[in-house]
């Protein structure tokens, strides 16, 4: 009997629904941001995770359409396991992750002493598929 593929994506994901943060009345989510990381940019509002920035979850599904500026919501997975797009430098298995750029996830930096607050890196990495994507336990 052969060792069963296991998708680790479908365990126990947990999603919550948030507004969407906006730039000049213009939704900075869009339809094209599905399935990338997110990061809190104020009460309850997400937008694209920034460079260097405390990874929330995947955007799972946005309401409306991209022309519904200011009325739609926004769900993002902000539990269980999401494979993730990388960039420069990639996490290794075990790493914490932290924004990348352009839509991506890095290698959390090492920290000496964590700031107010605590440390920005979220996540533990399960999986990595070379420099396209891994996969993140949002712990």
């Amino acid at each position: 009997m052969s060792v069963r593929d296991q998708n680790l994506e479908s365990i126990a994901p947990v999603l919550a629904t948030f507004s969407i943060s906006q730039t000049g009345s213009v939704d900075d989510l869009k339809d094209s941001n599905l399935g990338e990381p997110v990061e809190l940019t104020d009460d309850s509002e997400v937008g694209p995770i920034s460079a260097g920035g405390q990874l929330l979850g995947k955007l799972i599904s946005l309401t409306l359409t991209d022309n519904d500026d200011g009325s739609r919501k926004a769900t993002v997975q902000i539990g269980g396991v999401c494979r993730l797009a990388v960039s420069a430098t990639v996490p290794s298995v075990g790493n914490r992750v932290i924004g990348g750029t352009s839509g991506t996830v890095k290698q959390a930096t090492a920290v000496a002493s964590d700031p107010a607050g605590g440390n920005v890196a979220r996540g533990t990495v399960l999986d990595v598929n070379g420099t396209t994507d891994c996969l993140v336990l949002l712990n």
